[in-house]
């Protein structure tokens, strides 16, 4: 059971989502500034598992570490007769069979990085030679910022199942809090997998070319998702104008601008979030929160 549940059914507060079409555009700034200034009731979660750094802001205290896994299959090559099913069945060619020939025993080769462990090997085995075994892939880590449930999820290096470690993160959803997902960069398997299920999505852009073309890609993504989102626009006093152009002839809201000042580098560089440093700041996200409660029921 997961460490925040209270054993009763509650309805959800609100699940918030932070993306974005490409890196570097200030994500992770955004969420967690936005966790900071909402305080109290909020819970945080950091599904970019492949590069998670929303602590080094947060500073949270730890106090549980769980191992991620994934089930693999495993053969018991004593009951196999190497028929092949198990190589047809595998979407992702996470496992070769080399018949035998010549009255010479066959093979099997089990590729587990390739693995998504969706266990149709195992189930559809006639020899019930294949068992599941877990094989870890990352980590998560579970602690507190004053009054805000922390939740990490950190890949291990050279694995690749982003999405199921992000799911096994979000298994850690408190119902009864707010909710702010940092999710990956991009517009992927594991940005699908973190935003899934929110009921508002924060996109965060640049307004320079790179920024606006990534930036219409993630809304083509949140739009088959058919969640509800707005975008904030950092550095907003560089490159051009286009990313507000392209949101006001789409007809998507723009929540916050944050201009490019040497101040707010100086802060990001020494760790400390923008609502700390410049607690002015706190008001406006406040107000963005505000803002987005109200936009669901405006989107059809």
């Amino acid at each position: 059971m997961c460490p925040y549940s209270t054993g009763e059914v509650v309805v959800n507060a609100m699940i918030i989502s932070v993306a974005s079409g490409k890196g570097g555009t200030g994500k992770t700034t955004v969420a967690v500034n936005l966790a900071l200034a909402l305080g109290g009731n909020v819970q945080f979660l950091d599904c970019d598992v492949e590069e998670p750094n929303a602590h080094l802001f947060l500073k949270p205290v730890i106090h549980e570490t769980q191992d991620a896994t994934i089930p693999v299959p495993c053969i018991d090559e004593t009951a196999c007769t190497y028929c092949g099913i198990c190589k047809t069945v595998c979407a992702y060619n996470a496992i070769a069979v080399i018949p035998g020939q010549h009255e010479k025993k066959g093979s099997v080769l089990l590729f587990p990085h390739l693995c998504h462990g969706c266990g149709a090997c195992a189930y559809i085995c006639p020899q019930n030679a294949i068992r599941e075994i877990d094989k870890k892939i990352g980590s998560i880590e579970i602690g507190d910022k004053d009054t805000i449930q922390f939740v990490s999820g950190n890949l291990s290096i050279g694995e690749i199942m982003s999405p199921s470690l992000i799911r096994q993160v979000k298994q850690y959803i408190n119902p009864s809090r707010t909710v702010i997902i940092d999710a990956p960069p991009g517009t992927s398997c594991p940005v699908i997998a973190a935003v899934q299920g929110s009921d508002f999505c924060v996109l965060v852009t640049e307004p320079t070319p790179f920024g606006l073309n990534d930036l219409i890609l993630a809304v083509e993504v949140i739009c088959k998702l058919k969640i509800p989102f707005g975008v904030v626009i950092n550095r907003s006093d560089i490159g051009n104008s286009d990313v507000a152009t392209y949101c006001e002839k789409e007809n998507i809201p723009i929540l916050m601008t944050i201009p490019f000042e040497i101040e707010i580098a100086h802060l990001y560089a020494k760790g400390i979030p923008l609502v700390e440093g410049l607690p002015h700041y706190r008001d406006i996200f406040i107000h963005m929160f505000d803002a987005i409660k109200n936009i669901p029921r405006m989107v059809q």
